[in-house]
């Protein structure tokens, strides 16, 4: 029998960890937020001065800022994978899986402390990109749903990364890996131009891309406030969590053999 209040208990302790170890060294996130301003400053001013794109009215720099908060938050997540690599080699994995709670409470709870990670990420874009001139809505309910979309998108990132630790098992194999998936599924979705824009291929392959709908979403509550069609885009990032978990949870002892 699943137990449900025993998986909590493991999920917000390893939530817990990881918010202690970003609150003692926030380092990584500092550096790891150039990229994203990188592209609000340099690509999104340069293409919102050439009017190249069709963004509905919306000027480009406030069209990309979704795109580019799921790229950070979900380039933190993939990255994830190497923690677990690190975790089997030094003997605290094996330790980990020999406790008492389900594989599927472990993966979860790993996947998350990355959201949480992504969460921080966030924390420091959004405030630079709106004194650079972005226009997001500031309604506290909007943000914080747009929060919750971006620590659940960086989950199931996270969970992804876990799955292929558990197959390439080395981190040399690991590194690079990261950017092969991230940036693919970056440039077929909705991130930097809309779909109408892509060619027929792109277009289908977007139809099944999970970023296309977590930088919709996102979209949605930070900077259209459209949120006709955020019920479809929840259900897609609920179900592609899901999916990434319970494949996750399934090949997870082979990270420790």
């Amino acid at each position: 029998m699943f137990d449900v209040k025993g998986s909590m208990r493991v999920i917000t302790a390893m939530i817990e960890l990881e918010v202690r170890r970003v609150m003692h060294d926030r380092t990584e996130l500092y550096f790891r937020a150039v990229q994203p301003l990188l592209w609000l400053i340099v690509f999104g001013y340069i293409m919102g001065s050439l009017r190249a794109i069709p963004t509905g009215g919306i000027p480009y720099t406030d069209f990309i800022l979704p795109g580019v908060i799921i790229q950070s938050a979900t380039s933190v997540a993939i990255f994830f994978g190497l923690v677990i690599i690190w975790e089997r080699e030094s003997g605290v994995l094996k330790k980990l899986v020999a406790a008492p709670c389900p594989r599927f409470a472990i993966v979860v709870g790993r996947a998350m402390a990355a959201g949480v990670r992504a969460l921080f990420q966030v924390l420091i874009i959004l405030p630079i990109a709106v004194l650079l001139g972005v226009h997001v809505i500031l309604n506290p309910l909007y943000l914080l749903a747009a929060l919750a979309v971006v620590f659940i998108s960086a989950g199931g990132f996270a969970g992804m990364s876990i799955w292929i630790a558990s197959i390439l098992k080395s981190r040399e194999r690991f590194v690079g890996i990261g950017q092969v998936i991230i940036f693919p599924l970056f440039f077929a979705s909705n991130a930097l131009y809309p779909i109408a824009t892509m060619p027929a291929i792109l277009q289908w392959f977007s139809a099944i891309n999970p970023m296309t709908y977590m930088v919709s979403a996102t979209r949605a509550l930070m900077i259209t406030g459209d949120l006709s069609t955020i019920w479809i885009d929840m259900i897609a990032i609920l179900a592609f969590d899901v999916f990434i978990f319970w494949l996750a949870a399934r090949d997870f002892r082979q990270v420790i053999n």
